[in-house]
């Protein structure tokens, strides 16, 4: 006991260590033990050595979301193990291996890929996996690229059949043309503002805006798969370059889940899958993540707005409505999302909101445009194919076509709201012109917008699907409404279409009030213009379209890029010193592909986002079957 109570006098261990000295030695032992494996599960970049611990799970792939909707059950095959994917710097972080100028960067990266005519971006990957960059932890990667692109029934980019019979025919040159229309509308963004959201041509510098929530390089997002499809290989690595090294998702604003989810996360999609450079994937995959709070509502229908620093969208404003075209446009993209990331939760969301939207009571089987998330209950009656409606009904058709015509609910839902429209909303001025007009509780609006001009390409699209004898009826009805809208622009002494016109007074197709005479550089009816070509073939398509050209260059080009103008019946009308973003990823493509063989980016191999961004159709295999996609 007196041996115990003395410190100097304790026994000497087998180490040659005494005992509270053996203590404090396990004690800081067993600490460094815990800090090592602390550090390499919990600091930044350590997702690779997670997995040397950790058994990895897998999810299964979205779209077969859609064979599931339809009642079908795919097979599955063995999944390879996940590829770690490339990252990017994060914000405020260095690539030690690109530091130098971005002039310097910029040409070594075009040097180390092939630029030739037709030449696939990815013909030399091999596996269509980039290189990884350090700073941003991997998405794990769990996607065939090299399968997907063998059961594509086309070549991306076409066979160019009418270069190879008429090198110097007026197709090509008007081809050529719309082409350089977009060189000089990129080439105006990067010299006066590169990086920013939009260009102001005028004022020759850029313009950021607040519906983003803080992203930038709108214009750069949306004009990939454009700059690609015109093989404008040296702009498209300028914008591939930028997103790699300056597209940074920490930004905390306000943003609409609409315009992020079909500009950015759209344009990401597709440039991933024309080209398979995963830095595309990675971001959209990441960039989708962060809307998924704006579904945190009673309904599981999404708030239009998502708060990117708190995450969520807002209790305060509980009494405010979602829109139909907001929330109704997320499907394609979501599916997709799915697919690339093997996270079902983006599947899930928008099989929610078709679970909703069967569930409720339709007014004469129409779609109000707004909806409570918190209720689930329509907020007002009121019914348009124009703004605030248009891209539910344009989704509900592309979600059937990208299913590969298997996801029966989108199928039955859309002939069913086009039904409804035919009966209530549908009408012939006393000058012949077919218009689709809005319902307010009953009481029409004799008009249509600008935007409501996308319908005549909907129908056409969907018009070989429909009952037997409805098919010749509904090719006939997209013809007289891209008829009408046709007549909106040439009405007008700018040969360009007013943002709404009306169909009273003895006035058609005619804006009547300044109000809305503008133009914003919109694509819809140039739009309609490429479905009916492709559709019918018919000269008066390609004619009217090159009136656009025209008209565009006449009257909305500026020393510094294309800009919208004020008032399309005054023959010397002012600008609004905007290049809409939406101009270079939708106008401009659709006038292209307008002039191009059907088989670019095929209307059997894919289908658009209503920002033209395309989308591939879920082909089953390589030798033209359709189905759910399976497993690789």
């Amino acid at each position: 006991m007196l041996m115990r109570k003395v410190p100097a006098f304790v026994p000497a261990s087998s180490w040659g260590l005494r005992l509270p000295q053996k203590f404090l030695f396990l004690l800081f032992l067993s600490g460094l033990i815990t800090l090592c494996f602390g550090a390499l599960f919990l600091l930044p970049h350590s997702s690779r050595l997670k997995r040397l611990f950790l058994a990895s799970r897998t999810q299964q792939p979205g779209l077969e979301v859609v064979a599931e909707v339809a009642g079908h059950h795919p097979a599955h095959e063995p999944e390879p193990p996940p590829n770690p994917a490339p990252a990017v710097p994060a914000p405020g972080e260095d690539d030690p291996g690109s530091r130098g100028s971005a002039r310097r960067r910029k040409g070594w990266l075009r040097r180390t890929r092939p630029t030739g005519p037709r030449e696939e971006a990815t013909a030399a990957r091999g596996n269509g996996i980039a290189n990884p960059r350090p700073g941003e932890e991997s998405v794990p990667f769990s996607f065939d690229f090299n399968l997907f692109r063998s059961r594509l029934r086309h070549p991306v980019l076409g066979t160019g059949a009418d270069e190879s019979k008429e090198p110097q025919s007026r197709v090509r040159a008007q081809r050529e043309k719309i082409k350089e229309m977009m060189r000089f509308s990129w080439q105006s963004y990067r010299r006066y503002a590169m990086g920013k959201n939009e260009l102001r041509p005028l004022t020759k510098d850029g313009y950021e805006g607040s519906m983003f929530g803080g992203l930038s390089g709108a214009t750069i997002i949306d004009s990939l798969d454009t700059l690609y499809l015109m093989e404008l290989m040296e702009e498209f690595q300028e914008a591939k370059t930028w997103v790699e090294e300056s597209f940074h998702l920490n930004v905390s604003g306000e943003a609409s889940l609409f315009e992020v989810n079909i500009r950015y996360i759209g344009g990401l999609l597709s440039a991933y899958y024309l080209t398979g450079e995963e830095v595309f994937r990675i971001k959209a995959i990441k960039l989708g993540e962060k809307l998924l709070p704006a579904f945190n509502t009673p309904t599981g229908i999404p708030k239009g707005i998502v708060n990117f620093k708190s995450g969520s969208w807002g209790w305060a404003t509980a009494g405010s409505s979602s829109i139909l075209a907001e929330f109704g446009s997320l499907h394609l993209e979501f599916l997709h999302l799915t697919e690339l990331s093997g996270n079902q939760v983006f599947a899930e969301k928008v099989r929610n909101i078709r679970k909703v939207l069967r569930k409720i009571d339709k007014p004469f089987g129409l779609y109000p445009n707004f909806l409570s998330p918190v209720s689930g209950n329509w907020v007002q009656h009121h019914v348009s194919v124009g703004g605030l409606g248009d891209s539910f009904y344009e989704y509900l058709i592309k979600s059937w076509l990208m299913s590969a015509k298997t996801d029966m609910e989108a199928k039955n839902m859309y002939y069913e709201a086009l039904e409804a429209i035919e009966t209530y909303l549908l009408n012939v001025s006393p000058g012949g012109l077919t218009y689709i007009a809005e319902w307010r509780g009953g009481i029409l609006d004799h008009k249509m917008g600008h935007l409501a001009c996308f319908s005549g390409g909907m129908i056409s699209l969907g018009a070989e699907d429909a009952k037997e004898e409805k098919r010749a009826y509904y090719q006939e009805l997209a013809a007289q409404i891209t008829r009408t809208c046709h007549e909106s622009y040439a009405r007008s002494d700018t040969k360009l279409g007013p943002e709404a016109f009306w169909f009273n007074s003895g006035r058609e197709a005619v804006a009547t009030q300044l109000s809305e005479s503008y133009y914003i550089l919109r694509p819809e009816v140039v739009e309609s213009y490429m479905y009916l070509w492709r559709q019918t073939h018919d000269p008066i398509y390609r004619e009217w379209g090159w009136e656009v050209v025209m008209a565009l260059e006449k009257y909305c080009r500026t020393e510094g890029g294309f800009s919208g103008i004020q008032d399309v019946y005054s023959s010397n009308p002012n600008h609004d010193n905007k290049q809409q973003s939406f101009f270079l990823a939708e106008t401009l493509k659709y006038l292209y592909l307008l002039f191009s063989e059907d088989d670019m980016l095929s209307l059997e191999d894919w289908v658009f986002n209503t920002e033209a961004h395309p989308l591939p159709v879920n082909h089953s295999d390589s030798l033209g079957s359709s189905g759910p996609v399976h497993r690789h």
